[in-house]
């Protein structure tokens, strides 16, 4: 088989998630004993990132004259250029692990796309007028001419099919291979250090701070912990905050009297978040909606109690083994889950890199 991957849309360390989810499955094909023969479609400035994979003879890697940095001049030429690039390296079928599949199409190329969720339908006030209407045309033109799409869960194939009215054979579920290593693990000592935490005596998150990751809720939580002098851990390690957001949440947390209570981590590497996985008292994650969710299961990995919502896709992916609340904004509700929480791991072998790798394997065969 020989096959084209889109990964121009990749700027290291600025898209998340799904940067993970790319690379993870990239690291299960290559795990994988198959036959096959992949090019790796790469930008100037990504290049670098992705140059390991091409000491394995079935990755080749063609770098393409854009800079993924420029997302205006990338789509343009994603749309002028990109079939004829694929149909120039003698191949037939292209995977797009995002949304950003050509609109000029090529009956000599076939496409699978990955859709992770439909956040701007649910949220459009996150976006401009101009970028909701790109990102809904966007996945209209995928979800039509794409020969398969491929949904990160249950949940969001039936938001697919529910919006879009496409036909629900087209649409196949793999679930995000999660890749996680107890043997990569940062010294405690270090970590305790450095955000003046103790080993289980602190609680750990990772969010951004749109507002459907409901981090808000939490502040409020620690806020009343801290004032009633609840008879629980009165501190919380949150990675994943970035931005320009950053500043004016710190002065809330500030504002709300939680300064040695809460803590925001620069960028992680794997082992340093292993360990504060590892370690808290357990894993709080209050989103109301995710297309998958990696972090509550990553967590589990690490066998420590996880207190998520019922909400979107994440008692699914949880398998319902973590520690839920009913009411994503209650508070007293939260505390009370924190106070009796449970460890629970749900089948991690799902989410096993080889098994998902085959799995996409099979649905670009």
């Amino acid at each position: 088989m020989k096959l084209a991957i889109d990964l121009l849309w990749v700027r290291h360390k600025k898209v998340g998630g799904i940067e993970s989810y790319i690379r993870n499955l990239l690291d299960g094909l290559l795990a994988l004993n198959y036959e096959y023969e992949i090019w790796l479609l790469v930008s100037k400035d990504n290049r670098l990132t992705f140059e390991e994979y091409a000491l394995d003879g079935r990755f080749h890697i063609y770098e393409c004259n854009i800079y993924s940095s420029n997302v205006k001049k990338r789509i343009i030429w994603q749309n002028l250029f990109l079939n004829r690039t694929i149909i120039k390296l003698g191949i037939d079928k292209c995977f797009e692990p995002y949304y950003c599949k050509p609109f000029l199409g090529n009956r000599k190329v076939k496409y699978i796309t990955t859709i992770h969720d439909l956040q701007a339908l649910h949220f459009p006030y996150y976006f401009s007028k101009i970028k909701e209407m790109w990102m809904k045309l966007s996945w209209r033109n995928a979800i039509k001419s794409s020969s398969k799409i491929i949904a990160i869960s249950e949940y969001v194939k039936y938001d697919i099919i529910k919006n879009f009215k496409v036909d629900p054979t087209k649409v196949e579920v793999i679930y995000n291979p999660i890749t996680i290593s107890d043997r990569e693990l940062k010294d405690f000592e270090h970590i305790g250090h450095k955000y003046n935490v103790e080993k289980n005596e602190y609680y750990f998150t990772v969010s951004s701070l749109l507002p459907h990751k409901n981090i808000q809720t939490l502040i409020r939580v620690f806020k009343k912990i801290k004032d009633e002098k609840i008879n629980l851990p009165c501190k919380l390690v949150i990675s994943g905050v970035g931005g320009k957001l950053r500043t004016e949440f710190e002065k809330s947390i500030s504002e709300f009297g939680l300064k040695d209570n809460i803590f925001i981590t620069d960028f992680l590497d794997n082992s340093e978040r292993n360990a504060l996985y590892k370690y808290c008292r357990a894993f709080l994650f209050p989103s109301i909606f995710e297309g998958f969710g990696m972090p509550p299961i990553e967590a589990m990995y690490f066998n420590v109690p996880v207190i998520t919502t019922r909400e979107s896709c994440l008692v699914e992916v949880t398998q319902g083994k973590a520690n839920y609340v009913d009411d994503p904004y209650n508070i007293d509700e939260w505390i009370g889950r924190m106070s009796d929480c449970v460890t629970t791991r749900c089948d991690l072998s799902i989410y096993d890199r080889l098994k998902i790798a085959r799995q996409y394997l099979t649905a670009f065969e």
